[in-house]
């Protein structure tokens, strides 16, 4: 390819970024499930998992690991997941997000000690999360069936595409080297596990107490996943949200 054709491609896909962020993206009502067979066999293999190795994991993490050190752990880890959010900030054309996080990022890393404290909140600068399945809702791109992943829960199509481009969207992972590169996943895996033991009751309500375990997450997830996308103006149970935000989050 010539370098005029370089240039001209790269001004269609400008154009198209721009036009689709000028745009209102729609979002998905009702509930579109032709898989949901094969769903519920991925959800109860979830559940399995969840019963006999996820949930005394983090029964026992909780009970050996002091409250602050958990915490800690959660902060660093959700600190180096940042740099992620700030790229589909920046995708999504949205760089009053991009910049608030990016402030953050640097407030947190430098006098948070690696974002193991959280300064940035105290002062105003929350986390804005984004993820590449909420840049592909503001490109336009449906929301496409209802999924449930092995491992990584309640989906859906678009967003299943998401998670995967987020594996490798994040720049720390190309310019930290190893072995402090390992501590990205350490700490995901602890924070995830500090998420079940703080919010077990809950969680364990939905998983186990429910009369259907499965259309109760469904729900849960599509409540809350289009209240986001959004921006808060799609009419939402509050108390689902409340309960998938303590869950799943």
């Amino acid at each position: 390819m010539s370098q005029s054709s370089r240039i001209k491609t790269g001004l269609a896909i400008a154009c198209l970024v721009l036009l689709s962020a000028c745009a209102t993206p729609e979002v998905t009502s009702g509930i579109y499930d032709p898989y949901e067979e094969s769903n519920r066999k991925t959800h109860e293999r979830n559940r399995k998992v969840d019963r006999n190795v996820l949930r005394p994991v983090a029964y026992e993490y909780g009970q050996n690991v002091p409250e602050p050190i958990r915490i800690g752990i959660g902060n660093f880890s959700d600190n180096l997941s940042l740099p992620k959010s700030i790229v589909n900030d920046i995708l999504q054309l949205q760089l009053d997000d991009a910049i608030h996080n990016s402030v953050r990022f640097l407030v947190n890393t430098t006098i948070g000690l690696a974002g193991v404290l959280d300064p940035g909140s105290k002062i105003g600068l929350e986390a804005r999360d984004s993820d590449f399945g909420q840049t592909l809702h503001v490109w336009g791109f449906n929301e496409g069936a209802y999924l449930e992943l092995p491992a990584f829960g309640p989906s859906t199509t678009r967003d299943a595409v998401g998670k995967g481009v987020d594996l490798f969207l994040n720049p720390l992972g190309y310019v930290v080297r190893k072995p402090e590169s390992y501590a990205m996943p350490v700490s995901g895996v602890l924070n995830r596990l500090g998420d079940r033991y703080r919010f077990g009751a809950m969680l364990d309500s939905v998983l186990y107490e429910s009369a259907d375990s499965y259309a109760q997450t469904r729900l849960l997830y599509l409540e809350n996943r289009r209240f986001q996308l959004s921006g808060g103006l799609q009419q939402n149970d509050e108390d689902l949200y409340e309960i998938y935000e303590e869950s799943y989050e």
